[in-house]
């Protein structure tokens, strides 16, 4: 039974791809989590199917909302933290990183802070600090 859920899911992740690629990583890592957390290594791999399925529609910050989420950062000019490593979906940031409060507005994004790195906007998981999704 497994087996056919992975399957149509990875056959819907693949058919969505092409319509925002960001999304997909950012919902995979998502789902991944949450499946491990409630199902162990089975639910983590179904989650990331999953997941990516559901983020290739729209990532943690819909479409619509990537754009004003991206202004309110810069209009706030706040500083940039400069990390060495490779700037990534699921990279941990270290000590020292400023994190700040996703606005109400952004209900989808409450769950998460963000912060800039390298002169992006990142949100970052608020228990782990890894970052979830990029925007620009």
């Amino acid at each position: 039974m497994i087996r056919h859920i992975v399957f149509a899911c990875t056959a819907a992740v693949v058919m969505t791809a092409g319509a925002n690629a960001q999304g997909i990583p950012d919902g995979a890592a998502h789902g991944a989590r949450v499946g491990e957390h409630d199902a162990g290594p089975v639910g983590a791999v179904v989650g990331g199917v999953v997941g990516g399925v559901i983020g290739g529609v729209n990532g943690i910050l819909g479409i619509d909302d990537r754009p004003r989420f991206h202004s309110y950062v810069v209009d706030h000019h706040y500083p940039s933290y400069e990390y060495s490593g490779e700037l990534r979906i699921g990279a941990v940031l270290p000590g020292g990183v400023t994190y700040y409060e996703v606005p109400p507005e952004y209900s989808s994004a409450r769950e998460y802070q963000y912060s800039i790195v390298n002169g992006h906007t990142v949100l970052v998981d608020r228990r782990t600090h890894t970052i979830v999704q990029i925007v620009d």
